[in-house]
């Protein structure tokens, strides 16, 4: 995938990843920063982090329980350990720290 590609793609995830989190029903602060970074605030005072990383052309997911990095297969993104998808992953981190069970989908 070319850089062209790759900003294409990432910008639609972020924002597919933004609208899903606006509708998940938990009371979040948003915030889309300049360069493709979506800052997610919990009334915990925990923070989540979305973001995409030109270089490895690869969407980074940082979270109290650790970090995670996304490659597109394809289809879907991926994350590059674990094989898990990126909304599935992002449901499970929202869900720890926004005490409620969300399911967030593209």
């Amino acid at each position: 995938m070319n850089e062209a590609e790759f900003e294409k793609l990432a910008d639609a995830v972020l924002a597919q990843v933004e609208v899903s989190l606006e509708r998940c029903g938990l009371d979040l602060d948003l915030e889309l920063k300049e360069g493709g970074v979506l800052e997610v605030g919990f009334a915990s005072g925990a923070k989540l982090i979305v973001n995409r990383h030109r270089v490895a052309r690869e969407i980074w997911v940082a979270a109290p329980s650790g970090g995670f990095h996304f490659r597109w297969d394809g289809t879907s993104w991926r994350d590059t350990r674990s094989g898990g998808e990126l909304f599935e992953a992002l449901s499970k981190l929202v869900s720890e720290q926004g005490g409620d069970a969300v399911r967030l989908q593209p």
